[in-house]
């Protein structure tokens, strides 16, 4: 029996959007996926290791999830993100990834697709041109991509739906305002998520909502914001500043996009309950529940709940 080919997809940036496409993409194609290990302290000291001090802290986790993983797969999945249009760039983080792990790594055992709609670099293209690699029926990979689409597409608006019933909610409602590679992420954002939740607050999440629908908010907040997908969480604040009673705002140590697109939304939102929380690697979770336990009292006492 022929061995499947195993692909190794690293938890971290592009994995908290496109996950659900991957896996069944490479499942349907004849692949196994296996999963690098939950963002754990050792992850973060040895992707440290491995970058530049002026690189985040998502970016310096995503070199530890892949050095993790890499020796367990055949290929390790290293998209690359320049642009989806005019208007439309991604951070030079997304642009960069791959000249940097394929000269830490090498690449022999890196799998990679290019985003890049101005040259005509198309995300279906890309995915059709991997899979040949992988298997050559392209039958077979019409088909796989198609039906990954739908599941992607049936799990967004799931999420979506669940974002607008937690708004219709009776309880005290936090917005938090992110990247889902931050919000979702073991070490950066789960104790965040755990505390409110222990608290009984109903959590909405800025990167579950209608992505057109928020770049135009983002884009009537400034017509100059240039990186997109900065663009589709910061509408999300505007969109729902009136349905929530606080918002979060969180992000990591030293992005520089966040640290300028945060501080002007802040400072726009008007009246709304706001607390802008940075990460790092030396965050203590003490401090931040004094600071989280504060904010929501205050917004409590706000409200006339206490």
């Amino acid at each position: 029996m022929k061995r499947k080919i195993k692909i190794g997809i690293p938890r971290g940036l592009l994995y908290y959007r496109r996950y659900i496409f991957w896996k069944s993409y490479f499942e349907k194609i004849g692949c196994n996926v296996i999963l690098s290990e939950l963002t754990n302290k050792s992850i973060i000291d040895k992707g440290n290791t491995l970058s530049v001090d002026e690189s985040c802290l998502p970016f310096k986790i995503y070199l530890g999830h892949i050095n993790s993983i890499i020796d367990k797969c055949d290929y390790v999945l290293i998209p690359r993100v320049c642009n989806y249009g005019k208007k439309k760039r991604a951070c030079i983080r997304f642009n960069g990834v791959y000249d940097v792990v394929s000269n830490i790594f090498g690449k022999d055992k890196i799998l990679d697709y290019n985003i890049d709609y101005l040259k005509g670099k198309f995300f279906f293209t890309e995915m059709i041109r991997i899979g040949f690699k992988l298997n050559k029926n392209i039958f077979k990979l019409l088909y796989s991509y198609f039906i990954s689409i739908k599941k992607e597409k049936e799990y967004n608006y799931s999420i979506i739906r669940k974002n607008v019933k937690a708004l219709r909610s009776n309880k005290l409602k936090m917005l938090i305002v992110s990247h889902p590679y931050i919000i979702y992420d073991n070490y950066l954002g789960n104790d965040i998520i755990n505390y409110l939740k222990k608290e009984d607050i109903e959590i909405v999440y800025s990167d579950r909502v209608d992505k057109k629908e928020s770049i135009l908010y983002a884009e009537d907040f400034s017509n100059t914001l240039y990186f997109l997908y900065s663009k589709e969480i910061i509408g999300s604040a505007f969109m729902y500043k009136n349905a929530v009673d606080g918002i979060i705002f969180l992000s990591s140590f030293p992005c520089g996009p966040d640290s300028i697109v945060n501080e002007l939304a802040i400072r726009k939102l008007g009246d709304t309950p706001i607390i802008n929380i940075i990460i790092d690697e030396s965050t203590a979770t003490s401090g931040l529940y004094t600071r989280l336990e504060s904010f929501i009292d205050i917004v409590k006492a706000r409200n006339g709940n206490e």
